[in-house]
């Protein structure tokens, strides 16, 4: 059931974000050029890594149970996997979820307003940040729980994983925003006026595309791993 629910949240929640993302595009896609895509498609990787990280989180944190006595529930997983679950359902970790929806929907309100969309994009990723800092507790139960040499090797990757976000990753994204924001804001007659705002949708949209290659070199590693220790 806390699977479902996990996965069935996740599913849902990016599709609420996909659906503004569409009607945003749909309505400035032929008033603009260039940067319109530029946007709608820096847009798209948002959305990309935040269902891929989710998945991620469920392949690596959730564990095989073996309960006998009890009745097995086998749920088909996104990435070619069956889980079954015994940790409890995790409130905290879910209202960051949706928290981040609602980050994700607003940004793809502002695909039309360079300043706007820089300065959400900061706020949602210390919104992602805080995810991030929140799952290390997680991690480190499941570290203390692990028995076998897969378990540990595959909760410790995590880990790190987890820490490169932390302490690199994510910061450098919120820097990047809070650069492009303080850039079109002191100079909006470059950025603006003259469209030079497209440099730095190009700079968020290469960020995002290198953030989605490690994040499939990530998967790719820790792959064997996981089916080690199922």
């Amino acid at each position: 059931m806390v699977i479902n629910i996990e996965l069935t949240l996740v599913s849902i929640i990016q599709g609420v974000a996909l659906f503004f993302l569409t009607d945003n595009a749909r309505a400035i896609l032929p008033k603009e050029h260039v940067s319109a895509f530029l946007y709608v498609a820096a847009g798209l990787c948002v959305i990309f890594i935040f269902w891929s990280r989710s998945v991620i989180h469920t392949l690596t944190l959730i564990r095989w149970p073996l309960e006998f006595g009890h009745n097995f529930f086998y749920i088909a997983s996104v990435i070619h996997t069956l889980t079954l679950i015994r940790w409890p359902l995790e409130f905290g970790h879910n209202f960051f979820y949706i928290a981040c929806a609602l980050g994700e929907a607003i940004l793809f309100t502002r695909l039309d307003d360079p300043l706007a969309w820089f300065q959400i994009s900061a706020a949602f990723a210390g919104i992602v940040w805080l995810l991030f800092i929140y799952d290390m507790r997680l991690i480190h139960a499941r570290i203390a729980e692990s028995r076998e040499d897969s378990e540990h090797a595959l909760y410790v990757r995590a880990r790190s994983d987890q820490l490169l976000n932390i302490r690199l990753l994510v910061p450098a994204l919120i820097i990047l925003d809070l650069v492009a924001t303080f850039a079109i804001w002191s100079r909006p007659d470059l950025f603006i006026a003259r469209a030079h705002h497209i440099w730095l949708i190009s700079a968020q949209l290469f960020s995002f595309i290198g953030y989605l290659f490690y994040t499939t070199r990530y998967f790719s590693a820790i792959a064997p791993l996981v089916l080690r220790h199922r």
